[in-house]
Parts: structure tokens; sequence; C-alpha cells
């Protein structure tokens, strides 16, 4: 593996999410503690499974994997540092200050974007203090999905600017004054991300032509931010000799080859290596111990009984009864979920009812999907700079047009706060949810994670309404109050047939439930099982899915369809009708 060959100190695995990067991540900090070496893995991700990989709990503090020697773990949870984070803040002037006071500022430190600084606050320590880490020879991040991580990884360069240039005033109390205090860690963590002796990148994608477009934009992005030490690992390759016999194998291998053929320019100059399938799944340490070995192929197919389910026309045939509303896919990075969101809209829209199809992806590719238009379909996307933009402007014409000069300058240097982002993003979300009332709207949503840091700015939103209301009595609707309302929304959460996924849309379904959501249905996608496939490795991943999918169907969920793996790829309106209607 050339990524693994001289390896610095700190290695960064990133990418679009199911691509592998955790297996991936996992599998090299075993290979690198094998050696001897010391290793700390660390997920940055807010949804991170690194955990359920080595079948341990983790947490929020360094973990000895018993299993492994020399090797330890720690997962960044957003939520206990914003709790270390906001008692850090509070603590020293609780008692001090008025109560009035104390609580206003811990409202200020209530939001996602509270959170997300903290957790960053954490990150950045790892790289840089090294009372923490001086014990560890080699430290491994397991990063969130793209769009998230570009967001992290840039905010040394857009933090540090922030402060130096002295912006925020009393609205980014909370932030700016832990921010403050940490103005020389995030300008070493800089120069650490941008020293390829010290920093290797990894990108991690899949043999597919929109994934490996997205790479490409990672890849720029983050170059431009001075990360220019970069590798790329493709990751489950299916052998071309699973071919043989097996048209859908057939079908795979030729549009993987394609893709690879057609891989941007930019990403054939990077040092390269490719991971075949494997027909195991990457849970425990005997499977990620072999994922960088060659596999001996299987000469006979197991023997697996065809599965039935409902298909995704069938959900949508309920859904379109209701005559509008909003229909939100769910679920973790990789499953399908803007294939599926198109999907559903492209369905409703053929039926003749009007359809917004929007996402709040970070890394969204909806349109790449859709490859055309249908009548009844619009498409719009809740982009983060765009939306801070608009909002920027709103209150410089309203707020600002009360102020002098001087204020109207102190009014948009708060406005440039990082924090601004998360109002614009949240009002942009309420937005769309109100347009559900005369039309369905379907919501490609972001990886989960990033989706749960709105849900709780939708949160916050609703407690803050019901606190201010002083007449109990009087009516009022909330967003939170629309995405309780199973009349007004339907959650769909997406899956694979995996145990990673279908842990994780189960971990997604409880954390719903305990915001009052609850979810409408389940869609497990790309199943092998739902197909006839001869090749001996699909064979063996189709016998390892059927626990899974038996386990949605018997504990998880109360309705659910299964959509098969196709022989082509479904972009384009066509192909998308044609999987919804798809079944075995």
């Amino acid at each position: 593996m050339k990524f693994l060959e001289q390896v610095p100190r700190f290695i960064f695995f990133t990418g679009k999410g199911g691509v592998g990067k955790t297996s991936i991540a996992c599998a090299t900090a075993i290979q690198l503690a094998a050696r001897g070496k010391e290793v700390l893995l660390v997920s940055t991700d807010p949804a991170s499974n690194v955990g359920q990989v080595f079948g341990i709990h983790i947490g929020n503090q360094i973990t000895a994997i018993p299993a492994v020697a020399h090797l330890a773990a720690l997962e960044i949870d957003p939520q206990a540092a914003a709790q270390v984070y906001r008692d850090r803040i509070v603590g020293p002037v609780r008692g001090v200050l008025p109560e009035a006071v104390v609580k206003g500022i811990e409202e200020q430190l209530s939001g996602a974007c509270t959170t997300e600084i903290a957790a960053f606050d954490e990150f950045t320590a790892l790289l840089v203090d090294s009372k923490l880490t001086t014990a560890y020879e080699h430290i491994i991040f397991d990063t969130a999905p793209t769009g998230h991580t570009i967001r992290l990884l840039q905010l040394p360069g857009a933090w540090s600017g922030f402060l130096a240039e002295g912006k925020g005033d009393a609205s980014c109390l909370g932030p700016l004054a832990g921010l403050e205090k940490q103005r020389s860690q995030y300008k070493a963590a800089v120069d650490a991300l941008a020293d390829p002796q010290r920093t290797r990148l990894v990108l991690v994608a899949r043999a597919q032509q929109a994934t490996l477009r997205e790479v490409a934009r990672t890849h720029e992005e983050l170059a431009s931010i001075g990360l220019s030490q970069q590798y790329l690992v493709i990751n489950g390759v299916l052998p071309a000799s699973e071919a043989k016999l097996d048209p859908l194998a057939a079908a795979i291998c030729t549009r993987e080859a394609a893709a690879l053929q057609a891989m941007p320019l930019i990403l054939k100059s990077l040092p390269c290596d490719q991971l075949a399938l494997k027909p195991f799944n990457l849970v425990g340490l005997d499977a990620l111990r072999h994922l960088f070995s060659a596999v001996a192929p299987a000469t006979t197919a197991v023997p697996v009984p065809l599965v039935h389910a409902l298909n995704l026309s069938a959900l949508v045939d309920e859904i379109a009864a209701d005559g509008h509303g909003l229909v939100m896919l769910m679920g973790k990075g990789g499953v399908g979920k803007t294939t599926l969101a198109a999907a559903v809209a492209v369905e409703l829209a053929h039926r003749g009812l009007p359809v917004l199809l929007t996402t709040s992806d970070p890394a969204a590719h909806l349109n790449e999907t859709l490859a055309g238009s249908l009548e009844q379909l619009s498409v719009s996307r809740i982009d983060p700079h765009e939306e801070t933009e608009r909002y920027r402007q709103h209150v410089l014409k309203t707020k600002g047009a009360k102020l002098d000069e001087a204020g109207r300058a102190m009014l948009a240097e708060d406005l440039r706060s990082p924090c601004t982002e998360e109002i614009a993003v949240f009002q942009a979300f309420s937005r769309i949810i109100r347009e559900a009332g005369k039309k369905f709207v379907v919501m490609d949503t972001a990886p989960t994670g990033h989706t749960l840091l709105l849900l709780d700015a939708t949160g916050a939103y609703h407690r803050e309404v019901s606190r201010q209301m002083v007449d109990k009595n009087l009516h009022y609707l909330t967003p939170m109050m629309q995405l309780q309302d199973p009349k007004q929304t339907k959650v769909l959460l997406v899956s694979l047939a995996e145990t990673t996924p279908v842990l994780e849309a189960a971990q997604l379904q409880a954390d719903l439930r305990r915001a009052g959501i609850e979810p409408w249905a389940w869609v497990i996608n790309n199943s092998i099982a739902a197909t006839q496939a001869q090749s001996p490795l699909l064979r063996q991943r189709a016998h390892n899915e059927l626990a899974e999918i038996d386990a949605v169907m018997s504990k998880h969920a109360m309705r659910y369809a299964l959509v098969p793996l196709l022989k082509e790829e479904p972009v384009g309106v066509e192909r998308l009708l044609a999987l919804s209607a798809s079944n075995q």
C-alpha cells in the first residue's frame, strides 16, 4: 500500500460517506500497531462507529483496545465536548454575574455552532498538545463525511483570521471567549496540517463516477487550504474474475472500469491504491486484519433464498395519498439517500403531484443524479454560503437601516462571525418546511451527524418560542412541531443490508424518537439478496445480508421496502422511475 509507506505522525482519512473510511482507518491503525508503533485512532465524525467496528465502547476519552497491543482510540463526542466547553466558559462567572446574565450566556452556548467549535477545540488539541499525545508515534483521524470535514479543516484558518481581525461582539460572547484563549493552539494546528512531513491526507473513494468527481473537488478544496500531501484509495472494487457467467457482476465490473478510466485528471496524478471488494463484513479484528491482503476467491456460490418485500413505488403509493407533506430521507453517508430521494420525488412528480426536491447536504449532487427534468418537479439546495450571505444582507437592510455608520460597521463585523451560518441555514430549513403545506417537499439530508445538529437547532428554536409565549393558549407552530406530526412529515431511514449501516440507522431512529419524531419507514438499498446474482463473491455477500434484512423487518421497522442492486447506475429520470418499481 503506497499510503502506508513512510507514514508521517498524523494521517487523515476522508471522503464521501459510506466509502469505507472507518474500516481503512481501523485497519491502518492495526497494521501500524503490529509494527510495534504506539498508535492513537481518533474519530471526528459526529456519527462515529469506531467502537462498533472493534466491538467495544470507546467514547470521549482515550481508551486502550484490549485485543490490539500498542493501540488506543478516542471518539470525539460533539455533545460531551460542548458540555465541557460550556462549563469552562460559564463556570468562572457563575455566582459572580447576575443569574439572568449567566442564563443569557448559556443560551448563546446552546446551539450547533458551539457544538462544532467545541469538538474542533478537542481536535486541535490532539494536533498540538504534547501532553495529550506524547506517548503516540502515529495519530490516525477517521473523519466525518466530506462536507463536514472540509468545514472542520477550514476552521483553523477561518478562526485565526477572525480573531486576528478582532471581529465579533456580545452575540458571539460564548464561542469567542473560548476561542481567544486558543489562538496559539489554532495557529499551531494550521501549521501541523499544512506540513507534509507531519501530516498525510488519504482520500477514500469507490469506483463510481459521482464519488470520484466529489473526491476531485475535495482534493482541490483541501489543497487550497494547504493540505497538499494527498493519497488516493479506491475501495471495494469488484474483481474482474467475478464477471464470468453473471450478468450483474459483469455489469458492475464494466461500470467500475469505466468510472476509473474517466477519473478526473487531478486524481490520476496522486499516489493511488485499489482495494478489492471482500466477501465478508468489515467488522471485527479478523476482518480488519485481512482488509489489505488478497483473499482467495470463492469457488462455489452459497445458496441464498430470494427475499421478498415491498418496492419503493409501493411506499410512494401511501405517501402520495396525503396530497402534500415533507418527506425526509435520513441515514449514514453513502447508503444512497440522494438517489432514493430523487427516486421518490420523480415518482410523485410522475403522478402529476407538485414536488420540490431539496438537499441540506454540504456535498450535494442532486442534479448529477437527476440528469434531466420533469414537469411538476423543481430542485433546490440549502447552500450554507449563499444562505449566510442572504441572511447578512437581510439583517443589514433591516436592523442596520436604523443604525449610524459606526453602528452599521459593528453590525457588519458581527455578521462575519462563523456562528452566523448556523442561523442562516436554520432559517432556510424552516422556509422549506413551510413549503410542505402546499406541495410535496422531498429532502435529501446530510449524513447523520450533520442532520442531527440541524435538528438540534430546530429543537432549540422550538424551546425558545415556547419559553417566550406569554399566553400559553395562543396557537403557534414551530418547525419541530411539524417534524413531530406524522401527518405533515414522513421520515424514511435509508440503510444498506450491512451491520454498521443498520446499527447506525437504529441509533438514529432512537435519537429521533427521543426528539418526538417517529420514523415512518425503512428502505434497504442496493440489496444483493434481492437479486439473482450468481457470482460466488456476490452470493456470499447476499448471504451475509439476510440477518441484517431480518433485523430490520422484525425489530426496527413498521414498514419497509427493499431496493435491489441494479446493473446500471440509477442516474436520470427513466432509471429512477425503474428503480422505484424494481423488485426481485
